[in-house]
């Protein structure tokens, strides 16, 4: 038996040489734990412990489904394409997040389109002075290369804004190697660590710049994948759709106007014309 230090959401741990492998709960799919396990498996898992009703829930607890949902996943443990609930489907992107509107159960997805930039935006509690950028940036930077074991060449930018901090992870399919971590993946481990819920067992990250505790009080992810989603103007919030609405009904009224001008400046330009005309025919008699 071994215990699996990245990953406490698996069963029946063996230790195979120098390596623990573990089977990931809901899926079964042996996992590495000396490397992360993909995002797949661990939603999977999750939703397994939340099904099952074992997970222990700490006080005053509230559910939060923040997008989950019980994943198919390939024998490799990324996500598979296309996503169902019952009768209703939907197209992923490689970090899970549904990418087209919902459909039926004809819905064709013929790719996994690759979640290239990962933007994590977090914002701190409110503070008199801000917080040394530099010491920040070290922090977030040798966290996301020592804990998630992501290579520093995709941490693109960590941007300090008072009291925003946002994270710039990208990651193209081309620049990938075979050995090296998904972009996906980490942002799944360092969201859950944010939030408490940390994945590794036992071993909670402390968000401390120069000695001093860091607390966040929102975290929000954006994901930008290879290829544009694929949503439906129904798919759009109330607010955006009155935007556009103005925008289009205030392009309408510039036309008109331009129009009506127009028409204006060219039954002048007759009128002035005629008038000529008729001065010239008086000249002549």
């Amino acid at each position: 038996a071994c215990i699996c230090e990245k990953n406490k959401r698996v069963t029946n741990c063996k230790l195979v040489g120098d390596v623990c492998w573990c089977d990931s709960i809901g899926s079964g799919v042996s996992v590495n734990c000396n490397n992360l396990t993909s995002k797949c498996l661990l939603m999977k898992a999750e939703m397994t412990h939340s099904k099952s009703g074992r997970r222990e829930k700490p006080k005053d607890a509230f559910e939060d489904t923040d997008g989950l949902y019980d994943p198919e996943c390939e024998n490799t443990g990324v996500f598979k394409a296309k996503q169902c609930n019952g009768t209703t489907c939907w197209c992923v992107n490689t970090a899970g997040v549904r990418r087209t509107d919902k459909h039926d159960a004809d819905l064709k997805c013929n790719q996994l389109v690759r979640t290239m930039w990962i933007i994590i935006e977090m914002k701190h509690a409110e503070r008199n002075t801000p917080l040394n950028a530099e010491s920040l940036k070290k922090f977030f930077r040798e966290t996301i290369s020592n804990r998630y074991m992501l290579n520093g060449r995709y941490i693109t930018s960590v941007l300090y804004e008072k009291p925003f901090i946002t994270i710039d992870l990208k990651q193209n399919a081309s620049d990938k190697s075979a050995g090296d971590v998904d972009i996906a993946d980490v942002a799944y481990y360092f969201e859950k660590d944010v939030k408490g819920d940390s994945i590794f067992h036992n071993n909670f990250l402390n968000f401390s710049i120069d000695n001093e505790v860091l607390r966040l009080e929102k975290t929000v992810v954006f994901y930008v994948d290879e290829i544009a989603p694929e949503f439906s103007m129904k798919s759009l919030t109330p607010g955006l759709i009155a935007v556009i609405v103005v925008i289009i009904v205030a392009v309408v009224a510039a036309i008109v106007i331009l129009v009506l001008t127009r028409r204006r400046k060219g039954k002048y330009v007759k009128a002035e014309v005629k008038e000529m005309n008729e001065m010239h025919r008086g000249l002549n008699a």
